[in-house]
């Protein structure tokens, strides 16, 4: 049977991680997510608030809520109360973000590390250094920190530390850094890089709501997580995912990633001469390539350099499926003139449907229901090729109706009548 200590534990776990999705809660709240006692939800809550982690807002009567019996006690999650840190130590890398306890990022630093220099001594002092420098930037220090998370390209088990590597690479990437960070913060856990981006997904990415799935990294080096029965699969040493067998594979060779290749790639360029006029790798230093660079300078599409193409947004598609044309942006008299062509276009695609199109349903959002209804009817007839009613045999307008001693509700104007008596 636990212990109290452990109980206790327990139910503050439980009230503190369902505070971590709520927004503000009552007890009443936490009762029927978490299962306890009011007795105990309230002491619970009381220890929370004593310790600095929830706030108690006004009650229910103070902001309007309030119906009938005692107002409700208001709670939620204090974001500001402390700081996590998490580090990425990749290869060529170290990068650190100081966040606050909802996971809003409040400041990040990356500092880049020379692999073919790199040291377990040296790798430890940069990872210092970069998180002293987040917490510059984040206006913190380190007493403000709860909890750190490191994460590294090589297999973790439990206690974060990383077995023996055949030439000393995974002893590289994890110096022991459960032990470089021990007196920073409570926490300190350090894990495979790949089994990190495999809780990420899980948590709000693309692999909410499965229990089965695997997390695959192609950055400086392969890596899997692996997420089997919801919950993350270690190994007895930390080894599942691993690819480092891919180093006996014949025809693959090593589990370089994709950042390596497209170094080397822009490298052998440069120096073929073979880059496209203007490109703006020709600029940048051989020696300080790297794959981030690289990358940046692609997405910015320069001209004639990698990835010409200019980052924008998709291109507008019709309810068919096809391109629509782009319209030309005009100024002064042209201006009116591409407005009267893009409501032109509005009218044939609502004539070609029998139901309100995406751009109708944009303009007719703002009227009243009858016009609505009176459109879309509109639209009907149309589709069907019926007349409209002004162009039907004896329709006429409500002036010519007037002039002609027609009535809307009967079929004469009583007025206009002649008497029967003549």
């Amino acid at each position: 049977m636990p212990s109290v200590p452990s109980l206790r534990r327990h139910s503050l776990d439980a009230v503190l991680a369902y505070a971590w999705d709520a927004e503000v809660f009552t007890a009443s709240d936490v009762m029927s997510a978490v299962a306890l006692t009011r007795s105990t939800t309230i002491d619970v809550l009381d220890e929370l608030v004593a310790r600095g982690l929830l706030v108690e807002l006004p009650n229910a009567r103070a902001v309007g809520e309030y119906s009938k019996g005692r107002p409700a006690r208001r709670f939620a999650l204090r974001a500001d109360a402390a700081l996590v840190v998490g580090v990425d130590a990749g290869r060529g890398h170290v990068t650190a973000t100081v966040a606050d306890l909802r996971g809003v990022p409040i400041a990040t630093s990356r500092l880049s590390i020379d692999p073919e220099r790199d040291s377990p001594e040296r790798r430890r002092r940069a990872a210092e250094k970069v998180v002293d420098a987040t917490l510059t930037r984040a206006h913190a220090s380190r007493d403000a920190l709860v909890a750190v998370c490191v994460g590294v390209p090589a297999p973790v088990d439990r206690a974060g530390r990383s077995p023996v590597h055949h030439d000393g690479f995974w002893q590289r990437m994890n110096p022991d850094f459960v032990d470089t960070f021990a007196s920073w913060a409570p926490v300190v856990r350090v894990e495979n890089d790949a089994s990190l981006a495999a809780v990420a997904e899980h948590a709000q990415g693309a692999a909410v709501g499965y229990d089965d799935f695997v997390a695959l990294l192609a950055g400086e080096r392969f890596g899997a997580g692996l997420w089997l029965d919801g919950r993350l699969l270690r190994g007895a040493h930390g080894g599942a995912g691993e690819t480092v067998a891919f180093d006996r594979v014949e025809g693959v060779g090593s589990a370089y990633g994709l950042a390596p290749r497209c170094v080397d790639a822009a490298r052998t360029a440069i120096a073929a001469g073979t880059l496209p006029a203007g490109s703006a790798l020709a600029d940048v230093p051989r020696d300080d390539l790297d794959a981030k660079r690289i990358l940046d300078l692609a997405a910015a599409g320069g001209p004639g350099g990698p990835g010409r193409r200019r980052r924008g947004r998709r291109p507008a598609r019709d309810r068919d499926g096809s391109p629509r044309q782009p319209v030309r942006r005009a100024k002064g008299r042209d201006l009116g003139r591409d407005r009267r062509r893009r409501g032109a276009d509005h009218r044939r695609r609502d004539r070609d449907s029998p139901r309100r199109s995406a751009p109708a349903a944009a303009r007719d959002r703002g009227l009243p229901a009858r016009r609505r209804h009176r459109l879309d009817r509109r639209r009907r007839r149309r589709h069907r090729g019926d007349p409209r009613p002004r162009d039907r045999p004896g329709a006429l307008r409500p002036a010519r109706r007037a002039r002609a001693g027609l009535s809307r509700r009967r079929g004469r104007n009583p007025v206009a009548r002649p008497n029967a008596g003549e």
